[in-house]
């Protein structure tokens, strides 16, 4: 069978010999791109929709497991979610983070034999999407129809790889304080948050916070009353809040549940949060998706 193939590599060597093997493995295929590194890989995924990604797992500017997040973050449109192959270096981690049916793992240096265990799979997979799309289709009026909503529901595919992405995004650890810092507390989480506002350090109370969103160089502080600027960044600052109070809701975003208002899909499934006392709507990411549903 016939397909496109997008590889992210930042090594161009282990790149080349990756794609000169797939095409050995796999009469048809074609590999449409060759991205050095994981924000290329974004990019260059969502302008081709390949059928499948070989990511590498540690490369410059975003990794391949960051990459699979935003990607499911952005990805729109009829075009089904691409299969994933992650590449590691790791075998331990390997085996224990990608043993599901949704995700596949090749390790450096890249085997023939383990690589072509790996193309018979995702070469299955593709063949059953095919298969199945009336019955995904239907199963997706059939979830609508349940929840109320007019959402399509996701195919078996990436329902599976965003349970699986789940497990590999490990909770943060806090960052260790330096000495003498007010919010050092043993077990304790912040209760001020100290931000910018031009010149002015603004003193804001957490429980004042309707959410965090990263910036560019800066995490932005929004409340009722406006923004303010902090540099911690968003993955040191979640682990310092009330877990039952804030939770991450995208790859940048932070919300304060007590000031949810609600959660609505759009016709193209995408969820999104109505805020208390802010106009903006949130979007939340398929990977958080599932802490919104229905009771």
């Amino acid at each position: 069978m016939s397909a496109r193939i997008l590889i992210a590599e930042d090594e161009p060597v282990l790149a080349e010999v990756l794609a000169a093997t797939l095409r050995g493995l796999w009469p048809g295929v074609q590999v449409v791109a060759q991205a050095p590194n994981g924000i290329a890989a974004v990019e260059q995924a969502l302008a081709l929709r390949p059928d499948a990604l070989f990511l590498d797992i540690k490369m410059p500017g975003r990794s391949g497991i960051e990459a699979v997040e935003d990607l499911l973050e952005r990805w729109d449109g009829p075009a089904p979610f691409p299969q994933v192959v992650f590449v590691t270096a790791y075998d331990d981690y390997a085996v224990q983070a990608f043993d599901s049916a949704a995700l596949d793992y090749v390790l450096k240096p890249v085997s023939a034999a383990r690589l072509a265990r790996t193309v018979e799979r995702v070469q299955r997979r593709l063949a059953a999407d095919v298969s199945t799309a009336a019955y995904a289709a239907a199963d997706a009026d059939a979830a609508a129809a349940h929840d109320g909503t007019a959402a399509a529901a996701p195919d078996r595919g990436l329902a599976r790889l965003v349970e699986q992405m789940r497990a590999l995004l490990p909770p943060a650890l806090p960052p260790a304080a330096p000495p003498g810092d007010p919010d050092a507390r043993a077990g304790a989480g912040l209760d001020i948050i100290r931000a910018a506002v031009g010149n002015v350090v603004r003193m804001i109370r957490v429980e004042d916070v309707l959410f965090f969103q990263a910036l560019d160089k800066y995490v932005n502080v929004a409340t009722a009353e406006g923004d303010a600027l902090i540099r911690l960044p968003l993955k040191e600052l979640l682990p310092q809040l009330d877990g039952n109070r804030f939770c991450q809701v995208s790859r940048g975003s932070i919300v304060n549940l007590r000031h949810v208002a609600s959660a609505s899909r759009d016709d193209m499934g995408k969820l999104t949060l109505a805020l208390r006392g802010r106009p903006e709507r949130l979007r939340v990411s398929p990977l958080f998706a599932h802490l919104f549903r229905q009771m």
